[in-house]
């Protein structure tokens, strides 16, 4: 046995190479094993380091997206802006920190709940402002959220024309936000320390905070791109809610003064049918009708070619303006003569045109294929002393918020109405559905091509597709004017037309209306058509001299007025003199200033705006400037080349004194501060 163990045994020199070999594997093992450990400490470093960078990579692309959109207004930012800014930053660094941080956890339901809120949420907030902006040049916020009531119904009609541009807004946010989720899962990798654990349960917190924080400057957008909308549709949240807000101005119950009975002056007997539209911009139709060699025929009007062939006789107002690009505030104005920067109280309690018509004994009609649940504009209309009255839902109780019911169908309506009515009347009938989002007859639309896409690339098409939509009205409007004329009231019925505002296809940036007085937004038609005797020779005379003037819509109530034999009545001396325009009847008194704004006592601004105009010399500046803008708009009508304020001469001082200032020098005009917080029990 002991002979044969010998022989088994390696020999000693061997056994000795053997065991320094093991000794020399289990030193190299170990130092593989503390090279590992010290590989994963390293590697738990580098995650811990580049993991916490990791997760302010989502403010970083929000900032960086944010300077191309609007670099250059970003650096006009100065004081509290900047420190506004720099707190959005604050806001949007915790909320999409903590999200992702949660998301990025190893196990647990949870997770999986972070991660749809990081995705949406990012996909909604950042996809929709990259969309608004593309449309409107500046971002949504609290003002345009609560700019109109019927937010759902607005917002599901506006999905259906343009869904595909809007999904082609928010599909890399959508695909980003998933590949931060990703990455952040193989990245980040949070621990089970107290830190991990808090930073878990934080995150919802921070994300219903990020909704209800009113912290960003709204007048100037002041903030990151997504605190915008986080703040925008929190505040609209509490709006539905019953959480009232500063930010929503909208027409109320009118409370007019009795008027004593009146009797117009004599002169020729005439009936006013004043016919209005919505959104016309003056070149989408023909104020006047094309000049001519002597001995040939007229040209069409390309626009509006049966309304051109039914009043070939109507005096132009070539340069007729809106005082503001919205229409509650255009109808304030339009029928009360005052400007639009009147107080809330003096709005509401001003006699309307068909007030005085009432008091002169006149009979009077409002019809209107607008919708009147739209921002409660009923409450302003419900209380007319007029015969005959209705609106979209009386027309097809099934009327589109937005467009109203069918323009055919208001002017049939007027046309089995129109002759019930005891002369002399006072009749304005309103057609609406030249609002975006446009009705168009698919059969007869001339202008091509023509798409409702309101991708920038696409613009001249969705330009021609509202051209489409001008055109299908012009024939429900020249079919009422042809029934008018025919008919035994039309020789003594004088026709009064214009449209409330007109309509931006980014000549300067925006796209549709609200977003500034430029004169995309507010140059409109503007034409009177007299049939022979209805104005005296010296009315004529002045209307035809007021053919190339600058006129406004603050003139059309002095008009309506002196056409009723009223404008020297004593008796309204008063009201008068809060008008600020005159009768177009009348030789022109010379230019005035006139104050241009779509932030108003009786509608709040979605996007905040302001100026003044005399004669041919704008002065314009909208939320994110820093100084007043000077245009001459006849020398320059596409406003093209600032004059700089002092060229405006003292409307700058004027402005200033009204304003309070530059539109981004102030949070909200002095003059106005108070109409914003005005009664909001209407």
């Amino acid at each position: 046995m002991l002979r044969s163990k010998a022989l088994n045994d390696p020999p000693p020199a061997e056994a000795d190479a053997a065991s320094r070999s093991s000794r020399g594997f289990a030193r190299d093992l170990g130092a593989d094993r503390a090279a590992a450990r010290a590989r994963l400490r390293a590697v738990a470093r580098a995650r811990r380091r580049y993991g916490r960078l990791f997760l302010a990579l989502p403010l970083l692309l929000i900032v960086m997206a944010d300077v191309l959109l609007r670099g250059d207004r970003l650096l006009d930012l100065g004081g509290k802006h900047i420190a506004s800014y720099l707190g959005a930053m604050v806001e949007s660094a915790a909320l999409w920190g903590l999200l992702l941080f949660a998301a990025s956890s190893r196990r647990g339901a949870a997770r999986w709940l972070a991660a749809l809120l990081f995705v949406a949420l990012a996909t909604l907030s950042l996809g929709g402002q990259l969309y608004f902006h593309r449309q409107y040049a500046t971002y949504l916020n609290l003002d345009a959220t609560l700019f109109g009531t019927s937010l759902s119904a607005s917002l599901f009609g506006q999905l259906r024309a343009d869904g595909e541009n809007f999904f082609r807004s928010v599909l890399p946010p959508l695909l980003l936000a998933i590949a931060l989720v990703w990455l952040g899962r193989r990245i980040v990798r949070p621990g089970r320390t107290a830190w991990a654990r808090a930073a878990r349960l934080a995150a919802p917190a921070v994300v219903v905070a990020a909704f209800v924080l009113p912290c960003s400057y709204r007048t100037v957008q002041a903030s990151t791109p997504d605190v915008i909308y986080f703040h925008a549709i929190g505040g609209l949240l509490k709006e539905l809610a019953g959480v009232q807000t500063t930010a929503q101005v909208r027409p109320g119950l009118r409370t007019p003064p009795s008027l004593p009975p009146v009797t117009p002056r004599p002169g020729p007997q005439r009936n006013v049918l004043f016919i209005l539209t919505e959104s016309v911009r003056a070149d989408a139709t023909c104020s006047a009708r094309t000049p001519v060699a002597a001995g040939e025929a007229p040209a069409a009007c390309p626009g509006t070619p049966r309304i051109d062939a039914a009043v070939p006789d109507r005096l132009p107002l070539t340069q007729m303006r809106s005082n503001a690009s919205t229409t509650a505030i255009g109808l304030a104005v339009l029928w009360s003569g005052l400007q639009p920067v009147a107080t809330r109280e003096a709005l509401h309690t001003a006699p309307l045109v068909f007030d005085y018509a009432h008091a002169a004994g006149f009979d009077s009609a409002y019809w209107t294929s607008h919708h009147m649940m739209f921002a409660n504009s009923r409450l302003y209309v419900q209380d007319l002393p007029v015969s005959h009255q209705c609106g979209a839902t009386e027309l097809d109780p099934l009327a589109d918020i937005d467009l109203g019911a069918d323009d055919r169908l208001l002017s049939a309506h007027v046309r089995s109405e129109v002759l019930s009515l005891r002369e002399p009347f006072l009749a304005v009938a309103h057609f609406g559905n030249t609002h975006v989002p446009y009705l168009v007859d698919p059969e007869d639309a001339p202008f091509q091509p023509a798409l409702e896409s309101k991708a920038p690339d696409d613009n001249e098409a969705y330009r021609n597709f509202y051209r489409n939509a001008v055109y299908r009205q012009d024939a429900a409007i020249a079919e009422l004017i042809r029934f008018v004329r025919s008919s035994p009231v039309g020789d003594r019925t004088v026709i009064v037309f214009t449209s409330d505002h007109g309509e931006a296809f980014r000549e300067h940036g925006q796209l549709g209306h609200t977003g500034s007085i430029l004169d995309e937004e507010i140059r409109v038609p503007g034409w009177i058509d007299a049939p022979p005797g209805t104005l005296t020779a010296a009315e004529e005379g002045a209307l035809r001299a007021a053919r190339d003037e600058l006129v406004f819509h603050t003139d059309v109530a002095p008009t309506l007025l002196d056409l009723m034999g009223l404008w020297d009545e004593p008796a309204l001396a008063g009201y008068r003199a809060a008008m600020v325009g005159h009768s177009l009847l009348r030789p022109s008194p010379g230019p005035a200033a006139l104050a241009l704004t779509n932030c108003t006592g009786i509608w709040g601004c979605a996007f905040k705006n302001w100026g003044m105009m005399r004669g041919n010399m704008k002065l314009e500046s909208r939320a994110w400037d820093t100084a007043w803008h000077c245009y001459d708009v006849l020398a320059d009508p596409r406003e093209q080349r600032d004059l700089g304020p002092a060229a405006c001469g003292d409307l700058p001082r004027l402005a200033d004194a009204l304003y309070g200032g530059p539109a981004g020098s102030v949070d909200v005009p002095a003059h106005l501060r108070d109409l914003a917080v005005g009664p909001r029990h209407d």
